[in-house]
């Protein structure tokens, strides 16, 4: 509905404007030809050359504008449109880089009822696509995370780093991830060196890596309709991939970050301790709950040295351990008596 509305509302303003400037470029053409026939005679050079010169600047004018507006400098076929910008392929285009706020800029509405059902359309439907992305990049994130947990062993050098570190695993997927990623934008590059006739891979991965990350230059853009509704889909299937990376990432750092709170409790408490014993604090103490909370950390890399994963009851003893370490660091320090200091003072009659 939406490409029918924007079709019906641009359509006829572009026919008039392309209109507008084919018959102005025509005038301006046949006024130059004129001025130079009816000039071609004249005894006073100087003079000839400066209107020349203007009648040239406005006919470049002219072409410059014709060109921006879609059409073809051809003289012979009296300049007939280069493209149609808001064919049903187009208009699919257009509102795709709507959506997604892609925005390249080689299709604006132009009349004011286009703009004002841009803008509407936009409101509306921007928050809805980048939900509906969002949702998406969750859901593959959840795929992707099943079929890693489904697939065969590893090696046995990524087997001990992801064993002894969930992180290590993680980053695993993550890479994983951003290498299907990169893939995809390179089988997008083939395709668009084989559509568009002048553009080499590096161009078409460089356009698909400025769509996947909506920054949308606009610099380089297709230009072949009859590919755009398929550029369409490309587009917002890499816009989820792109999404299912973001979402991976957010999972590891949001676990980073929980297990990094989770080791921080125990040394708040000491530097707390710390700071509320004062001068008389023993620094050894510090010390050892340091030790202690680093034997925490490393003891599932350690049980798990040899590759192989942590039981259920060694899993427990760890749990317990923990418990009993954080206990021990958590532990009021025992109160320490200030040290007495004697002063004697002699006195001397010398």
């Amino acid at each position: 509905m939406r490409i029918f509305v924007f079709r019906a509302l641009e359509y006829p303003a572009e026919m008039a404007k392309q209109e507008f400037h084919r018959e102005r470029l025509v005038t301006e053409r046949w006024n130059l030809i004129r001025f130079v026939s009816e000039r071609s005679n004249a005894t006073d050079n100087d003079d000839v050359e400066k209107l020349l010169s203007d009648h040239l600047a406005v006919y470049e004018r002219v072409l410059e504008e014709a060109s921006s507006s879609g059409l073809a400098l051809e003289v012979e076929n009296n300049f007939p449109p280069l493209e149609e910008k808001w064919s049903i392929l187009q208009a699919v285009f257009f509102s795709s880089t709507v959506l997604t706020t892609i925005g390249y800029g080689n299709i604006v509405p132009e009349t004011f009822w286009g703009r004002l059902f841009c803008i509407a359309y936009a409101l509306i439907g921007i928050p809805l696509t980048l939900t509906v992305i969002a949702d998406l990049g969750r859901v593959f994130a959840t795929v992707v995370s099943i079929i890693a947990k489904q697939l065969p062993a590893m090696p046995k050098c990524c087997t001990r780093v992801s064993d002894a570190n969930p992180t290590g695993q993680r980053s695993l997927y993550a890479f994983g991830a951003v290498g299907f990623l990169f893939l995809y934008l390179s089988a997008g590059a083939g395709l668009f060196k084989m559509w568009e006739d002048d553009w080499t891979f590096y161009d078409g991965f460089y356009f698909c890596f400025i769509t996947m990350t909506t920054i949308g230059f606009g610099d380089i853009v297709p230009k072949r309709p009859k590919y755009m509704l398929i550029c369409t889909v490309y587009i917002l299937i890499g816009l989820a991939l792109t999404s299912t990376i973001i979402e991976l990432v957010r999972r590891q750092y949001a676990q980073s970050w929980q297990q990094l709170r989770a080791l921080s409790g125990p040394l708040a408490d000491t530097l707390r301790r710390l700071g509320d014993a004062g001068r008389g604090v023993d620094v050894s103490a510090l010390h050892s709950d340091l030790r202690k909370v680093l034997t925490v950390v490393t003891m599932p890399r350690l049980s798990s040295a040899n590759g192989s994963a942590l039981t259920d009851k060694r899993r427990l003893e760890w749990e317990a351990a923990v418990e009993a370490v954080i206990r021990d660091i958590t532990a009021p320090a025992p109160t320490q008596k200030p040290p007495i200091v004697q002063i004697v003072i002699y006195e001397s009659s010398v």
